[in-house]
């Protein structure tokens, strides 16, 4: 059997095929443009294997999860140009006449982790990216969350100390919630350079600033057994290792787990590296026939 997978995120399209398991077996990667152009290109991709079973999509959001509604799969209130108000599970499905298994880009990220990686035996881990935006993939009791949507990390209020950073922050709804002042968006706006670009100690010890600021909520909200940090810039050289003094002294001793006594198994990178997305959107295809 052949499933396909989309890593759908605000910046690149991952699409793969595969068994579901963690080794793909074709894949692609292209930017995310426009709504038409971007879900053509994916048709194309998967309409060349003509043994697909079911197509998993991990879609960046907001995006209605609930079967039920009549917006399912739907882009809801996103600051991405363009893509409000998409009906991308309703235009894949049409277009490739297969089941469609949906959820978020990071819950997809979460659950390939879980399936294949760093997350395998937990019950309770979040998964948060931190690339164009920030999003967080949260696992309780061995499955996603969703609830009233599903969960927002990245729009979570964090402390702004204004004298340090004078940053108003990038997010068109919240202004400087940890996206606005955290994501590789507001790195861009507040440096006037791309994080790939910035070597300057300074904008890195703020950038693990915010991080642990925001990863400590998740710690004592969630009650994370593990933390995985992955996207672009969460994955940048060094901020690791910088983020987990820093969460350690922000909890102060409080949180007294196991767990958390060695930072360095506790807040950790994703194993499948920047695939986690689409294995687990692939599982999410496997699992729904």
């Amino acid at each position: 059997m052949s499933f396909g997978g989309i890593e759908a995120g605000g910046t690149h399209w991952n699409c793969a095929i595969g068994d579901g398991g963690a080794e793909p077996a074709r894949v692609a990667t292209f930017p995310t443009t426009t709504p038409a152009e971007t879900i053509a290109r994916a048709v194309e991709f998967f309409a060349a294997e003509p043994e697909l079973e079911a197509l998993g999509v991990g879609l960046f959001g907001p995006v209605e999860l609930r079967r039920d509604s009549p917006r399912w799969g739907t882009i809801l209130t996103t600051p991405k140009p363009g893509w409000e108000g998409t009906d991308v599970a309703g235009a894949l499905a049409a277009a490739l006449k297969v089941p469609i298994a949906l959820d978020t880009d990071v819950n997809a990220a979460a659950l390939g982790e879980w399936r294949h990686g760093v997350a395998r035996g937990l019950e309770t881990f979040v998964y948060v990216t931190v690339g164009t935006g920030i999003g967080g993939g949260v696992f309780a009791n061995g499955r996603p969350v969703h609830g009233l949507l599903h969960p927002e990390v990245g729009h979570m209020m964090v402390p702004h100390d204004r004298a340090r950073d004078p940053f108003a922050g990038s997010c068109p709804f919240h202004g400087d919630c940890l996206e606005g002042l955290a994501s590789g968006t507001a790195m861009r706006e507040r440096w006037g350079r791309p994080g790939e670009e910035l070597t300057d100690p300074e904008a890195w010890e703020l950038e693990a600033e915010y991080l642990a600021l925001g990863l400590a909520n998740v710690v004592l909200v969630l009650s994370a057994e593990r933390i995985v940090l992955g996207g672009g810039v969460g994955r940048a050289p060094g901020l690791i290792e910088r983020v987990r003094p820093r969460l350690q002294e922000i909890l102060a001793g409080y949180v007294d787990a196991p767990a958390m006594r060695d930072m360095a198994t506790y807040l950790v990178p994703p194993a499948l590296g920047p695939h986690s997305g689409v294995i687990g959107a692939l599982h999410l295809a496997r699992t729904s026939c």
